[in-house]
C-alpha cells in the first residue's frame, strides 16, 4: 500500500511538473515572440505611418500594446489582479471600454493633460496593489481601472490620427484583442500558480507587482524629467 501511495504521488508530481514546464515554455515563448515583433516594428507596427485600410489597421494595433512596454505592464497587472479577486471581468471590461473612449477623445481633438504621467502612475499603482495586496476594494478597481483605461486609450488614438473610418476601426478590434489576450493570459498564469504553487503564491504575485512597479517608475521619472 505504501509502495502504491508513493508511486501514486510521484506520477501527480511528474504530471504537476510537466503542466508548470509547459507554462514556463509557453510564456518564454509569447515573450520572445513580443520581443521579436517589437525589434521588427522599429517602435511602430506602421514606422509611423498611418494605417491605410483593414489588415494595416489590426496590425497597428495589435502592435501599439505590445511595443509600449508601459501599457505592457499595466495589461499584465490588470490580468493579474483579475486572478485574485471577484468580479474581475468587470475590471478588465472596465479598462478595455474606456481604452477605445480614451481613443475617440484624442480622435476629437480633445486635449487630455498629463497623459504620459498618468498612464505611468496607473502602472505603478496597479503594481503597488500586487505587491502589497492587502483587502482590494472591487468597485474602487473598476473605476481606477476605467480612468487609466481612459489615457492608455488616448496615447493609443496618436497612431490613428487622419485615418479612414475602416482603419480606424480595424485599430480599435486590434488594440483590444489583444489586451484581452494579455490579460487572459496573465490571469490564467496566476491562477495556474495558485493551484500548484500555493505556499510560494503570495511571494511570485508580489515580486511581480514589485517589477511592474518599478516599471511604472522609470516611465513617470522619464514623463516627469522630459
Amino acid at each position: 500500500m505504501i509502495y502504491k501511495h508513493s508511486k501514486s504521488t510521484k506520477l501527480r508530481a511528474g504530471n504537476q511538473f510537466k503542466t508548470i514546464r509547459s507554462i514556463v515554455i509557453f510564456t518564454c515563448a509569447s515573450l520572445i515572440f513580443f520581443s521579436t515583433v517589437e525589434l521588427a516594428m522599429a517602435h511602430h507596427p506602421m514606422g509611423g505611418t498611418t494605417p491605410a485600410n483593414f489588415w494595416e489597421g489590426l496590425l497597428s494595433g495589435m502592435g501599439h500594446p505590445i511595443i509600449g512596454i508601459d501599457h505592457l505592464a499595466f495589461v499584465v497587472a490588470v490580468g493579474l489582479i483579475a486572478a485574485i479577486i471577484p468580479n474581475c471581468i468587470l475590471i478588465l471590461a472596465s479598462f478595455l471600454a474606456t481604452a477605445m473612449l480614451g481613443t475617440g477623445i484624442h480622435l476629437l481633438s480633445i486635449d487630455l493633460p498629463l497623459t504620459e504621467i498618468a498612464i505611468a502612475i496607473s502602472v505603478v499603482a496597479f503594481g503597488a496593489m500586487l505587491a502589497f495586496k492587502q483587502k482590494l476594494n472591487t468597485l474602487l478597481l473598476i473605476i481606477f481601472a476605467g480612468l487609466a483605461g481612459i489615457f492608455h486609450g488616448y496615447a493609443y488614438g496618436e497612431a490613428i490620427i487622419g485615418a479612414e473610418m475602416t482603419s480606424l476601426l480595424a485599430y480599435l478590434i486590434g488594440f483590444t484583442a489583444i489586451q484581452l489576450f494579455i490579460a487572459l493570459l496573465a490571469m490564467k498564469f496566476a491562477q495556474l500558480i495558485s493551484n500548484y504553487w500555493q505556499n510560494q503564491f503570495f511571494y511570485l504575485i508580489r515580486f511581480f507587482g514589485l517589477a511592474i512597479s518599478a516599471i511604472g517608475v522609470v516611465f513617470l521619472t522619464s514623463a516627469i524629467l522630459s
